[in-house]
């Protein structure tokens, strides 16, 4: 992603990035252990000033707990899955 990400922002009409932006391009250490050796130092979040200790994987940490409630909620109204959705969402921060 990180090698067309600047002409993708360029070629919207939509978005745009100040000037002097740098973009470091960095993968979450979940699936850091999937790519060839040399790749881990280059774009581990561990190497990356400022990242801190982070998994990067906070989206995939939410869908475990989301599946025990997506029996009941696929039975609900769109306003009503919503309410509860957010409501799992919020006591999970």
């Amino acid at each position: 992603w990180s090698l067309y990400f600047t002409k993708c922002v360029e070629k919207s009409p939509n978005l745009a990035l100040p000037d002097n932006t740098l973009i470091v391009a960095a993968v979450r250490k979940f699936h850091l252990s999937t790519y060839k050796l040399p790749c881990f130092a280059r774009y581990s979040l561990n190497f990356l000033l400022g990242a801190g200790q982070v998994d990067g994987e906070i989206l995939e940490t939410l869908w475990a707990p989301f599946n025990k409630i997506s029996p009941t909620a696929q039975s609900m109204s769109q306003a009503h899955c919503q309410e509860i959705l957010d409501d799992h969402m919020r006591s999970s921060n």
